[in-house]
């Protein structure tokens, strides 16, 4: 969970503002997409949600997309959901981490929901990081997977006073861990610290306008939902669907996969570059 409901439309706005000034200032020469499409979409999913489960993944699967889902692994619904967590892995779905107790800092406002025992402010960077290594090890209990991505919740990125991700970068492909719009260059992009829009009773329209902006700047946008049709931070059926629909029918023009697959893209494109 990352914002209050208060203040969810206020930050829809914002978002739209700052993915057109970041449209209008990417530089550099256009970002080589593996089949020449304009941009790259991630459709990602955190927190573990019934309804992911239930609605995100079967409107994925009937529009021939793949998306990434970030579990937080004390999760009931992932002790109880495993097989079908399994079964979203097996066709093509990315499992990804979410740390095991999705602890976030209580300071600030808006974050009464954040128990004390989840407190990140509480916590050592080594402590957390310990965690999010056998999250690593039961993701790969459910998978089989090696490599992985991590999205760090509420983007808070202090454990007791110290960066955490420090400790954990040489564990993952990428690391999603700010909050902004479209990515506005490919080439300064740091695969560590790739920044998420997280919608919230956003409309189709919006979405797919979001989608269009990434094609103008021809770099890529990461969308992070939580719940869809249901649960926290919601999005509708209808709106995820009218977004999936319109990737679908341009696939020429949109890559859209797992966060782990485009950031494998990315890096092994930046590598061979720098080969030369």
């Amino acid at each position: 969970m990352w914002k209050m409901k208060t203040a969810q439309a206020l930050f829809l706005a914002t978002a739209l503002l700052n993915l057109t000034a970041s449209a209008r200032g990417a530089e550099g020469q256009p970002f080589q997409w593996p089949k020449g499409e304009r941009a790259a979409v991630s459709l990602a999913y955190d927190d573990a949600l019934n309804s992911q489960l239930d609605n995100a993944i079967p409107a994925l699967n009937r529009a021939g997309l793949r998306g990434s889902f970030y579990l937080t692994l004390s999760s009931d619904v992932v002790s109880r959901r495993m097989n079908e967590w399994r079964a979203a892995a097996a066709a093509g779905h990315e499992l990804g981490n979410h740390t095991l107790f999705h602890q976030c800092s209580r300071a600030g406002p808006d974050r009464a929901w954040v128990s004390a025992d989840n407190d990140l402010d509480k916590i050592s960077a080594s402590q957390i990081a310990a965690q999010i290594r056998v999250g690593n090890t039961l993701l790969r209990a459910i998978d089989g997977q090696t490599q992985r991505s991590f999205t760090a919740p509420c983007t808070d990125l202090l454990a007791g006073g110290q960066n955490y991700l420090d400790l954990i970068k040489g564990d993952f492909v990428a690391i999603k861990a700010k909050v902004g719009g479209l990515v506005p260059d490919m080439a300064k992009l740091d695969p560590y610290a790739v920044e998420v829009f997280v919608p919230v009773d956003a409309s189709g329209a919006q979405l797919i306008a979001l989608v269009e902006q990434a094609a103008e700047a021809g770099t890529m946008i990461n969308f992070t939902f939580h719940g869809i049709g249901g649960d926290h931070l919601s999005v509708s059926m209808q709106a995820h669907a009218e977004l999936l629909s319109y990737l679908a029918a341009h696939r020429e023009l949109y890559w859209t996969d797992t966060f782990l697959n485009i950031m494998k893209y990315v890096k092994g494109l930046r590598a061979a570059s720098t080969s030369k």
